[in-house]
């Protein structure tokens, strides 16, 4: 039968606080909720959750790089460079024919890259 779809991404954080202010208020992911007593919390990206959380074991320490789709790729590096955030400027990773892929990248708050990307046509 194999897998269904991601459901869920962990991120491991040092600063829970901190990392739901940047996911949530920065990049503008719907808080879904937080864990009561834990340093956990779950934020919507579209059909898949982001859990941010703080290790309990070195087993569970996750480095990650997150591609988020943008329908405005050159506005939203815009937006968050007027907030203060340290974003490359967009370019052209891919060209097939009557599609280039674009990106730009930042750092969260314990530096796992983030990439935002959108497809255009030339």
């Amino acid at each position: 039968m194999g897998l269904g779809p991601v459901g869920q991404i962990h991120i491991s954080v040092t600063d829970l606080d901190r990392s739901v202010e940047f996911y949530r208020d920065v990049l503008q992911i719907p808080m879904m909720f937080r864990v009561p007593g834990q340093e956990m919390a779950f934020l919507a990206s579209g059909d898949v959750r982001l859990y941010l959380g703080v290790p309990t074991t070195p087993e569970f320490t996750s480095r990650c790089v997150l591609y988020f789709r943008v329908d405005d790729l050159d506005a939203e590096v815009a937006r968050l460079t007027a907030l203060g955030e340290k974003v490359s400027e967009p370019r052209v990773v891919h060209r097939d024919g009557d599609m280039e892929l674009w990106m730009a990248w930042l750092a969260d708050p314990d530096d796992h890259r983030v990439a935002m990307m959108q497809e255009r046509t030339p």
